[in-house]
């Protein structure tokens, strides 16, 4: 069952003091997010794969008097445990905890038919949107663990709720992320201060949704910033006790 909070206004000092780490942090959702919980209070840790990218959000959150935010460049097509564990080890060293972690990265993949996808690509869009969300919190969750109340969000997809022809990996991978929320959350469930939950952000103004939908004005597409409501109330305090719940971000 699906739920919503689209017309959550957020108290200014929601995330005051927290310590959230925001992967895709350099476009789309994940920018977005970034810049959102810095500006009610949070530092950040911006991970992504293109560092000026990275850089330039950094640059946004200071100039708007937001604290001073952290980069970890990270290509999560080929990234390793041990990898993995050095970023837990340096959030560890840095922080000492971790109130948040966000998963906004991902890739499209092919839209074509099961029949015709390429087997490489296929594994490229489910190590990135599955393997690698698996990998960094599994890392984290120690840190999350350290918290008094950590937050762990998940971004999944209305295909990853209901399949459809030609979305393929990126389907699949939805319905996988949707699992491992699941399995999590219900792990987490009153033996840790930890709480699971997943956001469907629906028709989104991102380079994804261009990719998907070439011929779509994006004028008429929600700008991510006007999905953050949901998110907002995900990782602040208002949401304590809410886990293993799938929301939608549009109504």
């Amino acid at each position: 069952m699906s739920e919503t909070i689209t017309n959550y206004q957020a108290p200014a000092d929601l995330l005051k003091d927290k310590v959230i780490l925001v992967t895709g942090a350099g476009d789309g959702i994940g920018r977005a997010a970034a810049k959102a919980y810095a500006a009610h209070g949070a530092t950040v840790i911006l991970l992504g794969r293109t560092v000026p990218k990275l850089e330039a959000v950094y640059d946004e959150i200071e100039a708007a008097g937001g604290a001073k935010p952290a980069i970890l460049p990270v290509d999560l097509s080929d990234v390793r445990w041990e990898q993995l564990e050095y970023l837990a080890q340096g959030v560890d060293q840095e922080f000492s905890r971790l109130d948040g972690l966000v998963h906004c990265a991902g890739v499209l993949g092919q839209r074509t038919p099961i029949a015709n996808y390429h087997y490489a690509n296929w594994q490229q869009v489910m190590q990135i949107n599955v393997n690698a969300a698996f990998g960094l919190t599994k890392a984290m969750l120690p840190l999350l663990e350290e918290s008094k109340a950590g937050s762990i969000i998940f971004t999944s997809s209305s295909v990853g709720l209901k399949g459809r022809a030609y979305w393929g990996a990126y389907s699949v991978s939805k319905f996988a992320t949707e699992g491992l929320m699941q399995v999590l959350a219900d792990e987490v469930d009153g033996v840790s201060n930890i709480r699971v939950n997943s956001v469907n952000p629906g028709g989104t103004r991102t380079n994804m949704r261009a990719a998907a939908y070439p011929a779509e004005d994006p004028a008429t597409v929600t700008a991510p910033e006007d999905i953050m409501p949901t998110y907002l109330y995900l990782m602040g305090d208002d949401s304590l006790g809410i886990n293993g719940k799938q929301f939608n971000a549009q109504d």
